[in-house]
């Protein structure tokens, strides 16, 4: 018998399995990898080492006024390290610039004051300049340009209107835009209600192109690319995170440019390779990644990448906020089936996509093809229930299910943490 170990909100949860059932496990070496710096040194390093681009001191110099996006309450991004050294380092050359610092909520709800302390530090939050951005707040936005998708491309005007735009953002594999970072801290991060909704349209979804790692002709991340570039996103500051959510590389510079060193870094460290089994366990990461449904089908995509057709993964996620948008939930729990879901949404124009349906989408995708069991003791079993997935409290009890679907024998893939890896076929 083996113990395996799988993030869980703040803490985690744990199973003994047979490993005489057990094919494999999918880690990201990211787990493993040991820097030879600090967290903060190497972010002074980043920072002394811009990719392409003019150093942060330069780009500072002689502005009044700037835009720092950064990341909200859904990513584990440790800005309380990142950011102190932003500022500092703006503040040495430049000690009077008006500083806003823009967070990068997309389509999901403002932070709490008690969630902004905890990701940036009391002193910051009650010292900084700190604004949420609301999607749907069209008197605050700016319409700049037509996205290659042919959406329109409308933006935040704080971040438009200022002198200069900076983010500071974190690099993990993303199910649909091939990594995080980068761009996307303007697309969605930033983005109008009308940009998100069209660049995440039924037709870029279904995108072969459109998955896990994949960034050359995915047509997501086009249009986020563009909407950065228009946008005049000057300079980012992205890292990379281990399981503990601690900084094991840093890149600064060019958004595109330190991003795709970035990317690469993290792709060196995260691919692995399809291990097919009949029950695949994986978690969305802990805190923050699997505070809620919407988040969590995030890490069913890497289970769905290695579990047999007709299979059963097991998702390990607290969901302690339920299902993370009434859309999603009214979708799930009104289908005749998940084909005829993905059958509708497929009929949805570029132009009429709805909020939520990219995640109905993917849900109704993996639920077409597996059957879901979520081990959880923080959401409501009848939010689950409704939506067409199966609770557990625990990993035993969601095994026990399991193995009634797919037998006592069914072969097993380990992936701990399913948002932390690329898996390939």
């Amino acid at each position: 018998m083996r113990e395996f170990v799988f993030p869980y909100d703040c803490s985690s949860k744990s199973v003994s399995l047979d490993e005489a059932l057990v094919r494999g496990v999918l880690e990201s070496n990211a787990t493993t990898y040991e820097p030879t710096m600090t967290p903060a040194e190497l972010v002074e390093y980043a920072l002394d080492h811009p990719i392409n681009s003019p150093s942060l001191e330069s780009l500072v110099e002689g502005k009044q006024n700037m835009v720092i996006i950064t990341s909200d309450h859904t990513r584990p991004m440790p800005s309380k390290v990142t950011l102190p050294i932003l500022l500092r380092r703006i503040r040495t050359v430049n000690p009077t610039i008006d500083i806003t610092i823009l967070i990068a909520t997309g389509f999901h709800r403002a932070m709490t004051h008690e969630e902004m302390v905890t990701r940036f530090g009391e002193e910051l939050v009650n010292t900084e300049k700190f604004i949420n951005h609301d999607a749907e707040d069209a008197d605050n936005m700016v319409e700049i340009g037509i996205l290659p998708s042919g959406g329109k491309c409308v933006i935040n005007r704080l971040a438009v209107e200022t002198e200069l735009l900076i983010s500071e953002g974190l690099i993990n594999p993303h199910f649909f835009a091939g990594f995080s970072g980068g761009r996307k801290s303007v697309l969605p991060g930033v983005a109008s209600k009308v940009t998100v909704l069209a660049n995440h349209c039924a037709e870029f979804i279904e995108s072969e192109h459109s998955r896990t790692g994949i960034i050359d002709e995915n047509p997501i991340h086009k249009d986020m690319l563009y909407a950065a570039r228009t946008a005049n996103l000057q300079f980012i500051l992205n890292v990379v995170i281990d399981n503990k959510k601690e900084i094991i590389k840093a890149v600064a510079g060019d958004c595109v440019d330190a991003h795709k060193t970035g990317y690469e870094f993290i792709r060196s460290l995260s691919s692995v390779k399809r291990i097919p089994a009949d029950i695949v366990i994986t978690s969305n990461g802990g805190y923050p990644s699997d505070q809620n449904i919407y988040q969590s089908v995030k890490g069913m995509t890497a289970a769905e990448a290695s579990c047999n057709d007709g299979g059963v993964i097991i998702l390990v996620a607290s969901c302690k906020e339920g299902h993370g948008g009434q859309a999603l939930y009214d979708a799930m729990k009104n289908m005749v089936s998940p084909a005829q879901i993905l059958q509708d949404i497929h009929d949805v124009p570029r132009n009429e996509t709805k909020p939520y349906q990219w995640k109905i989408q993917i849900l109704a995708r993996i639920l077409n093809h597996f059957s879901v069991i979520v081990v959880t003791d923080d959401c409501d079993h009848q939010i689950l229930q409704d939506m067409h997935m199966i609770p557990a409290t625990t990993l035993g009890e969601a095994l026990v299910k399991a193995r009634q679907l797919k037998g006592e024998d069914a072969s097993i893939t380990i992936i701990p943490n399913g948002v932390s890896v690329i898996v390939e076929p």
